[in-house]
Parts: structure tokens; C-alpha cells; sequence
């Protein structure tokens, strides 16, 4: 029998819309983060390093997640900002300095923001508001981000790590 809370987890990430996927792939970004430069804080360098490497894994999916058929140079920006975002939380696990992932951190958080943004433009243009060109612009960046197919087992992509 499976836990109640996974369950609820399970339904939640289910019946999301790929904004909302989009959301929780950034909060987990963000939560994994945090324990990985805690990790390095508190010398529980397990801990540091589990958080980093599920943190790692969240960005390869957001990556993989990008629709280039939509706006391939907004695809291009956004898989940039992402390979940084990867680059220095491997930085702040090899090193065991909390610098690099404070600075991923903070570019997550902000993306964060940006795309809660995007949400609520989205919210507006659906309710029948009159579309202005941001919230065209914010159609365009949610489509962006395609919902992947539901699978067995989930595969990660590879991202750059040089330079």
C-alpha cells in the first residue's frame, strides 16, 4: 500500500498542467539546493551531495523539457541559463564550497519569480482579458516548456559542463 503522501504527490503532479510542472521542477530545484549548501555548512557532506545531485537531475529535466519548435531562441537562452545554473551546483559539490550553489540559487529563485509571472499573465489571457503583448510573449514562453511523455523510468539527459 503506498504512502498517503506519495499518493497526494503522485495525483498532484498527474493532473498538472506543464506550467505548474514547470513550478514544481523550480521548487525542487530550490529545496534541493538549500540542503545541498547545508550539507556543506553543517561538513555532512552526503547530505550536500544528494541535495546537489537531485537538484542536478531537476535541471537536466527542465532542459530536456525545452520545446526548441516553439521559440528555438528562447530554448537556446533558457538551456544556457540552465547549464550555468548545472555548472555551479557541480562546482559547489566538487569544491564543498557553498558560494557556486548560492549563486545557482539565486538565478533559480529568480526564475522562479519570473515564471510565476508567466503563470499569472497566462491566468489573465485565459479568463477572457484582453491579450496585450506580454502576455503574448508569456503564451509563447509557456509553450516553450513541453510536457514529457509519461514513463517507466525517467531518463536524463546530458548537459555541457566546460567553460
Amino acid at each position: 500500500m503506498d504512502n498517503p503522501s506519495n499518493e497526494y504527490l503522485r495525483n498532484a503532479v498527474m493532473t498538472a498542467t506543464p506550467e505548474q510542472l514547470h513550478l514544481m521542477l523550480y521548487d525542487g530545484a530550490i529545496r534541493f539546493t538549500r540542503q545541498g549548501i547545508e550539507g556543506i555548512k553543517t561538513k555532512k557532506w552526503e547530505d550536500a551531495f544528494n541535495g546537489f545531485t537531485r537538484a542536478q537531475k531537476i535541471v537536466l529535466e527542465m532542459v530536456n523539457a525545452l520545446d526548441y519548435d516553439v521559440n528555438r531562441e528562447l530554448c537556446a537562452r533558457m538551456a544556457g541559463l540552465y547549464n550555468f545554473i548545472y555548472r555551479k551546483l557541480v562546482e559547489a559539490s566538487v569544491e564543498r564550497d557553498p558560494k557556486p550553489a548560492e549563486e545557482a540559487l539565486g538565478v533559480i529563485e529568480y526564475q522562479r519569480q519570473t515564471w510565476v509571472m508567466v503563470m499569472d499573465r497566462l491566468r489573465q489571457e485565459r479568463a477572457g482579458q484582453a491579450p496585450t503583448a506580454a502576455s503574448s510573449s508569456a503564451a509563447a514562453v509557456a509553450a516553450s516548456v513541453s510536457r514529457p511523455e509519461p514513463s517507466e523510468e525517467a531518463t536524463y539527459g546530458t548537459l555541457c559542463v566546460e567553460g
